[in-house]
């Protein structure tokens, strides 16, 4: 009846419907096609009216105009058209109406400019019905008084709709809006209307659904309301629906009434971005952070990554630790915007109540049985082959000459005959990790170049000389095609002698670590060298693009001085999750991890929360990785917790060696603690707990 009279409202004399044009026109049905018009009827209204011409279960509705706004705006009173329509829908103030802001700067895909605008719900009389409108309209400035981005002009309608009696609402999302996962639906619910929801008054019931409403996850919360399937699929029925209308995953407001049906009260384009659907490995940066904390580019990966892929490989054929076919179908090694990650499955293998027939198929016990001998005779025979593997690393270094007695040809292939040479020693200081105890002090390679650069720069050496003279300080530099490797300006020698080891497994291990890096540095100097050269012949516009060349590219260069250079420098991405798995479309996709993290030792301390650069004393630094650059800082914590990293880096082993609380690999820290909070870190048992008064 409400929609009819609307209808009739904006008809001839002889019925038939028209659709004038939209200037001067004050009052526009929803299922009039002129509301479609974002000019017009703004952007949530627009979305409403393409709902309806699609089918989708909308409740009817009219939109005060854009351009009567702007009369209301200047001071005219509601108009003849408007009162009409109000009169119309609320069947003279019978029935409550939604007064709610559609500008066409809301609801938009790259902002939502949720919360900006007013409504106002439950509006009835005429008097109330101007008071709303009048709220709405106000609400321009005010948003634009609290934004930097809006200024108060931008175009704004009115949406009037019946309020609905719901017996739950909430809001659907088509895709996980945190993680981008696009095979996850997310619903939020609530009882009664979805407005204690939006407004935060309550947090409702989260469900978890695949593509056909199936639940695969529920978490209670206040106000929730429990829904049944046919209800859950009903709810994935009209994601899809909105996806195919608007031609991408929405945000959907959504109300189920007292006769159970379904109703659409908003959609918007979810802000998130899509990931696709997550395949493969769970992956993560931790135990490469500390070697990569910063992001690479082609030369680097091809010099670098490559030769730890196939150590990597090689390691764990070797030990036995997993299946071959595991092995060989994981890609071990990833490179995503220039930041490497590792597969998580793997390297990092996680304690899990094992599935019934798990227990009683005797593979995999047989599996951990051979690997547990293979490890076993590994440590018998590994400080011999490491002693070996470290005597021809020397060798290849030494063997070096100074880079500018070399040809180009000759340069890349002192580039060419080190990934050999980094695989070896890769794969032996992986293998050697597995003997170590993690718990035994050692002197690692971090704490010894903090020991020789504090006490050379107090000599006077220059960093030039000190690396010349003393490489171990490389530990402290991220390997990186420069001119010169960049050591911390500020660094203090650890105090105490260097602890000792409890076996040759750690202190192997730490010189295996450095040669390679060493190696690292090497080729690191001869590209820098290669780029000098071709940057002085022309053929490329600075000696640092070269890091944006192929290694392949690189050698055909050198080979072919006709041939035309292309670098193609890698646009570093936001830093990567703790643990994450591929989406189909190449994205990472967030997974959640266990609660908490490992201690790494240091006992227990307890301080503020400092997330960033320069923590004062006294501070808990909650960082994403375990930067070597980190090492100057540790003396004046009292706490230290990573998302990513392994009990065995070497600025876990510093601070341990430096009295300081530790745990890694807390996914999610950053966004646990607030910055200022007063935490206590637990060392021993992984925990981080804020500390109430």
């Amino acid at each position: 009846m409400a929609t009819l009279l609307i209808m009739q409202a904006a008809s001839t004399d002889d019925g038939s419907r028209t659709s004038p044009p939209s200037a001067g026109r004050s009052v526009v049905p929803l299922d009039d096609e002129t509301a479609e018009q974002r000019d017009v009827a703004g952007a949530k209204a627009a979305a409403l009216a393409t709902a309806s011409r699609h089918g989708l279960p909308i409740v009817p509705g009219f939109v005060v105009t854009t351009a009567a706004v702007d009369r209301i705006a200047a001071g005219e009173p509601l108009d003849d058209e408007i009162l009409t329509a109000w009169r119309g829908l609320s069947q003279d103030g019978r029935h409550a109406l939604v007064v709610r802001s559609s500008s066409t700067v809301e609801d938009l895909g790259d902002s939502s400019m949720a919360g900006r605008f007013e409504s106002v719900v439950g509006v009835t009389g005429p008097d109330e019905f101007r008071r709303a409108v009048d709220v709405v309209v106000a609400s321009r400035q005010e948003a634009a008084a609290g934004s930097d981005t809006l200024t108060g002009r931008e175009p704004l309608a009115v949406l009037v709709q019946p309020l609905l009696d719901a017996r739950s609402g909430g809001v659907l999302f088509g895709i996980d809006p945190v993680s981008g996962r696009e095979d996850r639906l997310v619903v939020a619910a609530v009882d009664g209307g979805p407005d204690r929801l939006v407004s935060g008054e309550v947090d409702g019931d989260r469900y978890e659904l695949d593509r056909t409403g199936r639940r695969t996850d529920v978490t209670r919360g206040d106000g929730g309301a429990r829904l049944r399937r046919s209800q859950l699929r009903a709810l994935a029925r009209l994601a899809e629906r909105t996806a195919d209308v608007f031609g991408g995953p929405q945000d959907v407001e959504w109300a189920i009434d007292r006769a159970g049906r379904l109703r659409l009260l908003q959609s918007r384009p979810v802000t998130a971005e899509p990931r696709g659907r997550p395949v493969g490995p769970v992956l993560g940066p931790g135990p490469v952070a500390e070697t990569f904390p910063e992001p690479l580019q082609p030369l680097e990966t091809d010099l670098w990554v490559r030769p730890l892929r196939e150590a990597l490989r090689q390691a764990l054929l070797l030990a036995g630790t997993a299946e071959v076919s595991a092995v060989e179908g994981s890609p071990l090694v990833t490179v995503l915007g220039g930041r490497v990650a590792v597969d998580l499955d793997l390297l990092e293998p996680r304690e899990e109540t094992p599935r019934l027939r798990d227990r009683l198929d005797p593979r995999p016990r047989l599996r951990r049985l051979r690997a547990s001998w293979r490890v076993g005779r590994l440590r018998s025979a590994l400080p011999a082959l490491a002693e070996d593997v470290l005597g021809s690393a020397d060798h290849v270094l030494g063997g070096v000459p100074a880079l500018h007695e070399l040809t180009d040809r000759q340069l890349v292939a002192v580039l060419h005959r080190a990934g050999p040479a980094l695989v070896s020693v890769h794969a032996h200081e992986v293998l050697m990790g597995m003997l170590v105890d993690p718990a035994a002090p050692r002197l690692t390679g971090v704490s010894a170049a903090m020991r020789v650069l504090a006490r050379s720069r107090g000599a006077g050496l220059t960093d030039t000389e000190i690396v010349a003279a003393n490489p171990v300080v490389l530990a402290l530099a991220a390997p990186r095609i420069c001119s010169f490797p960049q050591l911390p300006p500020d660094v203090t020698a650890p105090e105490g002698a260097p602890p000792g080891d409890g076996g040759d497994a750690g202190l192997l291990r730490e010189a295996l670590r450095l040669r390679v890096r060493w190696i690292q540095e090497v080729t690191a100097r001869v590209a820098w060298t290669l780029g000098e050269r071709l940057a002085a012949t022309g053929r490329l516009p600075r000696a640092e693009d070269v890091r944006g060349l192929r290694l392949a590219d690189l050698t055909a260069a050198v080979q072919d001085d006709t041939l035309e250079l292309s670098p193609e420098a890698v646009e570093p991405e936001e830093p990567l999750p703790a643990r994450f798995r591929l989406g189909n479309t190449g994205r990472p996709i967030p997974v959640s991890g266990t609660a908490g993290g490992t201690g790494a030792g240091g006992g227990t301390g307890t301080g503020p929360v400092h997330i960033g650069d320069d923590p004062p004393d006294g501070a808990v630094l909650v960082v994403r990785n375990l930067d070597p650059s980190l090492a100057p800082v540790l003396p004046r914590l009292a706490g230290l917790v990573a998302e990513t990293g392994s009990v065995l880096a070497h600025l876990a082993i510093l601070a341990r060696e430096s009295g300081v609380p530790t745990v890694v690999g807390f996914s999610g820290a950053m966004d646990a603690f607030a910055e200022g909070t007063t935490v206590r870190v637990d060392g021993a048992t992984g925990a981080v707990e804020e500390e109430t008064s």
